[in-house]
């Protein structure tokens, strides 16, 4: 079957791109690996550029119906007092806001497929070949395959992803490495408002409100630490022994959740992959985590997906003809794109993580926020909550 776009992973970053390509005419195709509705390891967060973008993508009144509620403020909820400010107010809608990415990615898939897209769910891509002109992708979905064409393959199935591809990650198995972790709770204590980080000793996490009345918490933890944490409590999983060590390094959380209960089981998920990477290698594109990975202190893991699949197709319509030529093209000029959208945040969200998470600096850091709160504001326009993405090209 022949395409102009073959776009591997249905989840913000796969639909936003595929979503823009079928605005700009292309035959697209999907294929995703998992059935839909799923629950991913996600802080869910995003901030109002996002819902700006997802209205011109075509979902933004479907996500406005079903998010959680604006967040107003951001706090530090360390082993000290807490501390809070004034989100950062962006152009459009004032203040971002979370929803489930087991809501999320639905409904973004859902637009892709009413824009045109033809979605391959479950099917799982084996192997990508090329012949210079054209790549085919053979797909699996259990005893069936099939081959797709099209001059144009991303890459959007994110840097957890394991397999035979060229765009799969190599495993890593360090001391340091971090390994993220997802619960929803009802009944919780938190300020409808507002999210805050939580820094404990080995990780840091964030709160916020999602759909349905849940309350979102996610959080890293570096391998080691887990490890360690788990054998101390004698812990029947990882899971346990964080939650546990969240409780017990951040009062604020334990008065939040002690009466609340948890809404389905904790996720897991990693190790988590920080870093700027190649955004066009192989003949492929790469967008969301695949291209680059911020920590996910920032909470901007759903922003940055959806944007880096904006950009890449507003790369894209600048040629008719995708042949080789135009790919090396796109492929430049997107990593410059890139680059400017996303890689300061990246490094700040890398200082960021490495204060909040080491005992003897994250003591230093509540007490500087506790006297300069509005640090608090400016961390986060830094890490991009207010950023405007480029116009798209005519």
């Amino acid at each position: 079957m022949m395409y102009d776009a073959i776009v591997i992973g249905a989840g913000p970053s796969g639909s936003s791109v595929a979503l823009a390509l079928s605005g700009q005419g292309r035959a697209v195709a999907i294929v995703e690996r998992s059935e839909f509705p799923r629950r991913k390891v996600c802080g869910e967060f995003m901030s109002a550029v996002n819902l700006d973008l997802l209205d011109k993508l075509g979902g933004g009144a479907v996500v406005r119906a079903k998010a959680g509620p604006e967040v107003k403020r951001v706090a530090l909820f360390a082993s000290g007092p807490s501390t809070d400010a004034g989100m950062p107010r962006a152009a459009g809608d004032a203040f971002g806001r979370a929803l489930g990415r087991d809501v999320l990615d639905g409904i973004l898939l859902d637009a892709a497929r009413d824009a045109g897209a033809d979605v391959f769910q479950p099917w799982r891509a084996a192997e990508i070949t090329t012949d210079g002109d054209n790549a085919m992708v053979r797909i699996e979905s259990k005893h069936v395959q099939g081959v797709l064409v099209a001059p144009v393959v991303i890459a959007a199935h994110g840097s957890w992803e394991q397999g035979r591809l060229p765009t799969n990650l190599p495993k890593t198995n360090a001391p340091h490495d971090l390994f993220g972790f997802k619960a929803h709770f009802t009944g919780a204590e938190l300020d409808r408002d507002l999210m805050p980080l939580l820094a404990f000793p080995g990780g840091y996490g964030g709160m916020v409100w999602a759909d349905r009345n849940r309350m979102s918490l996610s959080c890293c933890i570096r391998r080691d630490v887990s490890i360690r944490l788990r054998e101390k409590g004698n812990a029947s999983s990882a899971a346990q022994a964080v939650h546990a060590h969240i409780l017990a390094s951040c009062p604020r959380v334990a008065s939040m959740i002690v009466n609340a209960t948890l809404h389905g089981e904790w996720l897991a998920a990693g190790p988590m992959r920080p870093g700027i990477r190649p955004r066009f290698a192989d003949d492929i594109f790469r967008v969301g985590n695949l291209a680059g990975e911020s920590h996910p202190i920032i909470a901007e893991g759903i922003s940055m997906a959806l944007q880096s699949g904006w950009l890449l197709a507003n790369e894209l319509a600048r040629f008719d003809r995708w042949d080789r030529a135009a790919r090396i093209a796109v492929g430049r000029r997107y990593s410059k794109a890139w680059n400017r959208q996303f890689a300061t945040r990246i490094r700040v969200a890398a200082l960021l993580a490495r204060l909040a998470s080491h005992p003897m600096s994250a003591a230093a850091v509540n007490t500087f926020v506790s006297g300069f709160p509005n640090s608090l504001t400016l961390g986060a326009r830094l890490t991009g909550k207010t950023k405007l993405l480029p116009i798209a090209c005519d």
